[in-house]
């Protein structure tokens, strides 16, 4: 199987991240159309269990991920099969008891939470997912242990795309039930995407196996130990990150109801934010978590074999590219935030002022992913954990000092989430300048790249002005702007020399021997 490079591995999957997202976004657009922001609100509240359970098993193919790419570095590559049957058993069983446990317990769980009863419908339509997305989540890990992201990539794509088709062609059918069983319909989407995309994969382990002229894989203990030891601490750290959307799902509600507002005026604001605003944060995130999953095989495989030298090299360049995506981003969020939630549901952009203020958090929730996945695959595994357990305690101090607060409101969850992600981020940055010989080199990677984000940002706001003046169009002139800042900040990032063409081709581009 052909590996790939870390910046080549991350534009694949980067790309197939942001083209999901998209499509996700053709999964939001119908969804509010039609059944609205109560509707989305509904869907909403049981979707962070879900996710809940995603990010503790999005864990398992980082730890299949390490260990695989650990073996085949010292030439065993029965090793690296004998770690996915080891983690395909474990994830089997996980995931059949998440989804027995969301099904059978789906009441409870609603009357405990205080949600809306409406909500249920959604909690039993998103119950079936765990069982195919455990399948899915280890094959992925398999083979991004191998270097080789195009799997992963186009297991995504088949995955959204059948969670749209499907997703929204129930909500259509159940529509006249009720929007509450329309939400629910959408929820089941999740399970029909991760039934085709483990069958994608599942068609390409078999090959892969061939290959190799494996007809058996054994049971092996140790490998077993080794998965365990890593699988769980990495599983729980990222699930902490999920944390942060639970903690929406069951405070926010709950303190608006506190800050005098009605169960309807709650849930629309609760949409509003995590429907709406957090859908589109997400979209730049898929490349920082590109580049955390590519970072993963390629640095534990360096430091399996105590290539200092290049761990390092591959640590400044993930800094860098993770400046190069945050900063853009986060100012064209702050400053074109009603323009592109106009763009993207029209008539219905309610909200734009909590994506606005949301944006701030997105350098923070990059550098802390980014550097998440540097730790672990120097197999500091439980210090993320630790960092971002502090950040949740910050989350839900403030969430729940601040969302009660009638003039703050839902505005309060927003700033809660900033100084969570700061918080986290920041003692992540001070353990790996401790433990590590990497120095960030302050003006190569972050002046250069916040100077040509700047010079983007004044360009793009430029364009959009004269564009409405002469169009009278929102939607075009967002386009068109975007379109131009994106062509400047290439060029100028090429101009100012944060990135050497010559240099990258040379040694990341090509594939790896």
């Amino acid at each position: 199987m052909k590996t790939q490079s870390l910046i080549k591995g991350s534009l694949i999957l980067g790309l197939a991240g942001i083209f999901t997202r998209f499509l996700g976004l053709f999964f939001r657009w119908p969804l509010i159309m039609l059944i609205g922001d109560e509707g989305v609100g509904y869907y909403q509240m049981s979707y962070p269990l879900y996710m809940f359970f995603v990010a503790f098993a999005s864990g398992i193919p980082v730890a299949v991920s390490k260990i695989v790419s650990e073996r085949i570095a010292v030439g065993d590559i029965e090793g690296a099969f004998e770690a996915n049957k080891s983690s395909m058993k474990f994830m089997l069983i996980f995931g059949t008891s998440m989804s027995l446990l969301l099904f059978l317990g789906a009441p409870y769980i609603v009357k405990i939470l205080k949600w809306d009863p409406k909500s249920y419908y959604s909690l039993i339509g998103i119950s079936f997912a765990p069982i195919a997305v455990s399948v899915m989540m280890v094959l992925r890990g398999f083979f991004q242990g191998f270097q080789n992201m195009n799997y992963t990539a186009v297991s995504q794509i088949i995955e959204q795309i059948g969670r749209v088709i499907i997703g929204v062609g129930f909500a259509v059918l159940f529509f006249n039930k009720g929007i509450q069983y329309s939400a629910g319909g959408a929820a089941f989407g999740a399970a029909a995407g991760g039934i085709l995309g483990s069958g994608y994969l599942i068609y390409k382990y078999k090959k892969i196996k061939k290959e190799y002229n494996l007809k058996t894989v054994k049971k092996n203990i140790a490998i077993m130990d080794r998965f365990l030891n890593i699988a769980v601490p990495i599983a729980v750290g990222a699930s902490v990150g999920a944390v942060m959307s639970l903690i929406d799902s069951v405070l926010v509600p709950q303190e608006l109801l506190k800050a005098g507002l009605d169960y309807v005026t709650s849930t629309i604001l609760y949409a509003q934010l995590t429907g709406k605003a957090n859908v589109l944060i997400n979209i730049p995130l898929t490349l920082s978590m590109a580049l955390s999953v590519s970072l993963i095989p390629v640095i534990s495989s360096n430091h399996a074999v105590k290539n200092n030298i290049e761990v390092n090299n591959k640590i400044s360049l993930a800094m860098k590219f993770s400046a190069v995506i945050a900063i853009p981003c986060f100012l064209g969020y702050y400053f074109m935030a009603e323009p592109i939630m106009k763009l993207i549901f029209p008539g219905k952009y309610d909200g734009f002022i909590i994506l606005k203020y949301l944006s701030i958090s997105i350098p923070f929730i990059i550098f802390a992913q980014t550097t998440t996945a540097i730790l672990q695959a120097l197999d500091y595994l439980k210090v993320p954990v630790i960092n971002m357990l502090i950040g949740c305690m910050v989350k839900i101090i403030f969430t729940s000092m601040l969302v009660p607060i009638k003039s703050i409101n839902i505005y309060g969850a927003v700033i809660a989430s900033i100084l969570a992600y700061v918080v986290a981020a920041i003692l992540n940055l001070i353990f790996l300048y401790i433990k590590t010989e990497y120095r960030c080199n302050i003006f190569e990677n972050l002046i250069k790249p916040s100077l040509a984000a700047v010079i983007m940002i004044l360009s793009v706001l430029f364009v959009y002005m004269k564009l409405i003046f002469i169009t009278r169009n929102s939607i075009v002139a967002t386009l068109i702007s975007i379109f131009v800042g994106i062509i400047i900040y290439v060029l100028l990032l090429i101009l100012l020399g944060v990135f050497d063409y010559d240099f990258l081709k040379e040694r990341y581009l090509k594939r790896n021997k």
